[in-house]
């Protein structure tokens, strides 16, 4: 049987979540308090694993109904969870073979629990088939009769009625069992062994970390009472490691956090000091050794990440030895513990390990949770006012917070085609990008010169981020060129960045830098008096009067960096120049400007083309620059390293004067 759809009603926050498509791995992504957690607790009262102990309770009816409810409970108790699960051909033919052929009308059938924690079964039959129907007699099922049938159910030979047959005989038998896992089924770093195995002889009760502790203890083929007894410590002691060691290596196939993890027990006589129960009897300690740093600390005090993996494949494990029939595996906030790259490596395991053997529900809010290649198993959650919760695949009627988590991987996912050229050209801001558009495209069109389509234009904000940009990037690129300032503090990040690099055996110098003068940025290519102009028009709301040079006197010869001292003296537009508003006014009446742009700006900007794109090298040697611990000079080498070809230099830009950069805009340009 495999579950197609669920739906809960009337549960805390859920008035009806209405039905929710179930596929073989389905994310339930939704805020805090949204109700994930609430429809997963309320599915898994279905068939938990957990038998009688987990069942409903009339006080998780939702408190605004609760009163009128609570009177009509006892005669007509609300259903809570329904679960629709699909047949295979095998099973359709084991029940056709009993009630002959067509007697169902659909593959599909619907399980129900109420709040009484009756389960019922709705059954489509053929019409052709009557009610009460004479058929043959069948021996009473091994398994238990379900709550809802224990009162009605006599011999089987006394029953007339098709659905309850059919249900009774197969589908309880059938019925997948699902399992809840959450933060609280850790498994503790110190266990008391006297009082668990206590609880254990009186039938529990056992709380969801027990339960996990437990498991481990059956994968190693060590009982309670092993441990209780004095006899035997070594070979107890191996059982466990052999157990631990086990599943720890199946952990490393997916945990890349950390490998030099290793789960240790031992067992003491308890210390009266501490609280009970762990204050008599013995006491086996859960500890984690790290063999980085030589040292052990106790379970519960590791990082939760590898606790929280550690703890669940216990579990999983236990029950892909124990269980025989199928499973429904219901993860809540699985990642909450785990690092961005961690999360998606749980993914990974999710869609390995667990899919083939069950199917898979897991709650989350982060955006590397979310699988954006398969869509199709995502819904989202939210808690609506006057509604409750709502489940949904559709993210068009869900608010911002509930489809942030998506929008997050989604913007994530568009960060990564940074990667789809293998040359990237780093700018500041957007202002730069325009430029370069404008001033590419009268290149285009004068000479057919235009700025290779292979460069990737990406604004980085200025020099400060340039490092995670960088690191970003990683080996995907062959060339990497940054077109900003070469300050001294400019180089001298450049050269720390390189360093690194090399240290880590890495191409010490695996990116092109493409600079400008210190005296000059991209808007020194125009003419002043051309900048000036483009300047009004672009503040002519905000300027008392007409901007000249004899209005911007500051000694600085950037033309940016004297208009600021200007705007910040007078108080035009708050006191800050844009570079933003003239560059998009230019952008804007490009068709109307252009006709003031010299020849001699055009004619700059298409020497800076043909020397950018002489960067792009696929192999050979070209111009690095060099860490000025090791001279300062320029030295040519051949770049090249595991990830390929590594093209590195300078363009140096003083022999034209008013600096700039490059041609018209391509397509991969990043914004």
């Amino acid at each position: 049987m495999k579950l197609t759809q669920a739906r809960v009603i009337n549960y805390r926050s859920i008035d009806d979540s209405s039905w929710v498509r179930v596929d073989d791995v389905t994310a339930l992504v939704g805020k805090n308090e949204s109700g994930k957690t609430a429809f997963l607790q309320a599915i898994r009262k279905i068939n938990s694993i957990s038998g009688d102990e987990d069942t409903f309770s009339i006080r998780d009816y939702p408190r605004k109904g609760y009163i009128k409810y609570k009177k009509i409970h006892d005669q007509n108790p609300c259903e809570v969870a329904q679960a629709e699960f699909e047949l295979n051909d095998e099973e359709i033919s084991e029940i056709e073979a009993n009630f002959g052929n067509g007697i169902l009308a659909s593959n599909k059938v619907i399980v129900t629990k109420n709040y009484k924690n009756e389960r019922n079964w709705k059954i489509s039959l053929a019409e052709s088939v009557s009610q009460p129907l004479n058929v043959t007699a069948f021996t009473q099922p091994s398994t238990p009769a379900p709550t809802s049938f224990q009162s009605a159910v006599q011999p089987v030979e006394d029953v007339n009625n098709v659905s309850e047959r059919i249900s009774e005989q197969f589908l309880e038998k059938w019925l997948p069992k699902f399992v809840y896992f959450d933060n609280y089924s850790l498994m503790r770093g110190k266990i008391s062994i006297n009082e668990l195995r206590q609880r254990a002889e009186n039938g529990g009760p056992f709380d969801d970390a027990d339960r996990t502790f437990l498991s481990l203890l059956t994968l190693s083929g060590v009982s309670l009472e092993d441990l209780e007894k004095d006899l035997g410590y070594e070979d107890i002691k191996v059982e466990l490691e052999s157990a631990s060691i086990t599943i720890t290596d199946e952990i490393f196939e997916y945990w890349q956090q950390n490998r030099q993890l290793k789960v240790e027990f031992d067992v003491s006589q308890a210390d009266p000091r501490d609280a009970a129960p762990l204050n008599q009897g013995k006491i086996l300690h859960v500890r984690i050794e790290n063999a980085r740093h030589r040292v052990t600390v106790s379970f519960d005090e590791r990082s939760k990440g590898f606790v929280w993996f550690f703890s669940f494949l216990s579990y999983f494990s236990h029950l892909e030895e124990t269980e025989s029939g199928d499973l429904i595996i219901l993860l809540d906030e699985p990642g909450t513990a785990l690092h961005a790259m961690a999360q998606k490596d749980f993914l990974r395991f999710m869609d390995e390990r667990l899919s083939p053997r069950c199917q898979v529900l897991y709650t989350t809010h982060s955006p590397f949770m979310i699988d954006l290649e398969k869509l199709h198993r995502i819904r989202l959650v939210q808690d609506m006012d006057g509604v409750g919760t709502v489940i949904s695949d559709d993210p068009v009627n869900n608010d911002k917070e509930t489809v942030f988590p998506l929008q997050m991987a989604l913007g994530y996912q568009m960060a990564q085609t940074l990667f789809l050229s293998p040359h990237c050209l780093m700018v500041n801001s957007p202002s730069d990008l325009i430029y370069l558009q404008v001033l590419g495209d009268m290149v285009a069109a004068e000479s057919g010169i235009r700025i290779d389509p292979r460069w990737v234009v990406i604004p980085v904000g200025g020099t400060d981020n340039l490092s995670t940009f960088v690191t970003l990037l990683g080996d995907n690129y062959v060339s990497v060129a940054v077109m900003m300032d070469l300050t001294p503090t400019n180089k001298e990040k450049i050269e720390a960045i390189n360093r690194k690099n090399e240290l880590e055996g890495e191409n010490p110098v695996k990116w092109v830098q493409v600079t400008r003068v210190r005296n000059a940025d991209i808007e020194d290519l125009f003419e002043p008096k051309i900048y000036l102009e483009l300047v009004n028009l672009s503040y002519a709301n905000q300027l008392e009067q007409t901007l000249t040079m004899r209005s911007i006197t500051e000694s600085n010869p950037r033309i940016v960096e004297r208009l600021k001292a200007y705007f910040a003296k007078t108080g035009t537009a708050g006191g800050v120049f844009d570079r933003y508003v003239p560059a998009a006014y230019l952008l804007e009446n490009f068709e109307d400007f252009k006709v003031h742009i010299s020849e001699d700006s055009i004619e700059k900007a298409k020497t800076l083309v043909e020397r950018i794109n002489s960067l792009i090298t696929e192999a050979g040697s070209i111009d690095t620059l060099n860490s000025s611990k090791r001279g300062g000079s320029r030295k040519s080498r051949t770049a090249s390293n595991k990830s390929g070809i590594k093209a590195t230099g300078v363009v140096d830009f003083k022999s034209l004067q008013s600096s700039a950069a490059t041609g018209s805009l391509p397509l991969q340009t990043q914004f």
